[in-house]
């Protein structure tokens, strides 16, 4: 599914089901993390920015493999960036059943993802290559990009 809250008609071309916020005032990713946990039909959703091309393709694998030795019910990625870890939450597996928790921490007010995560059971999977993570909003980031990293087959 694709969460968007503006240029609906464009996205659904793509022949994806395209879901605007559940809640209003536009809560950010957390939004779009909502929206996915009501149309979710499995005991898990996966969360990927759309902004993010060269993402790992073993990403929801491992995420799970974290989650399941953590038994949590969030995993997120980490990176190192400088020998810091940095926390990159918008690439998550989020258990289906905390829907309920994360409407009520949007309905107070609260738009910090990774703020909700580490209130649920939550594990950091670290992740070696940050640049794999890197965002493109542009054409020019975009090939940037594709000059970074090698390609995939």
């Amino acid at each position: 599914m694709i969460s968007a809250n503006r240029n609906l008609q464009d996205y659904a071309a793509w022949g994806a089901p395209v879901w605007p916020d559940a809640v209003a005032d536009f809560p950010g990713p957390l939004g779009g993390l909502l929206a996915g946990l009501v149309h979710c039909q499995t005991p898990y959703l996966v969360t990927v920015p759309c902004d993010t091309p060269h993402f790992p393709l073993d990403l929801v694998q491992r995420l799970a493999q974290g989650l399941a030795s953590a038994q949590a019910d969030v995993a997120m990625v980490a990176t190192l960036n400088e020998g810091q870890q940095r926390l990159q939450p918008v690439f998550a597996l989020v258990r289906a059943t905390l829907q309920g928790s994360l409407l009520a921490y949007v309905q107070r007010g609260k738009h910090k993802t990774a703020a909700w995560m580490r209130q649920q059971r939550c594990v950091a999977v670290l992740f070696s290559d940050a640049a794999e993570f890197s965002n493109a909003n542009s054409l020019a980031e975009l090939k940037d990009l594709e000059q970074l990293l090698p390609a995939r087959t």
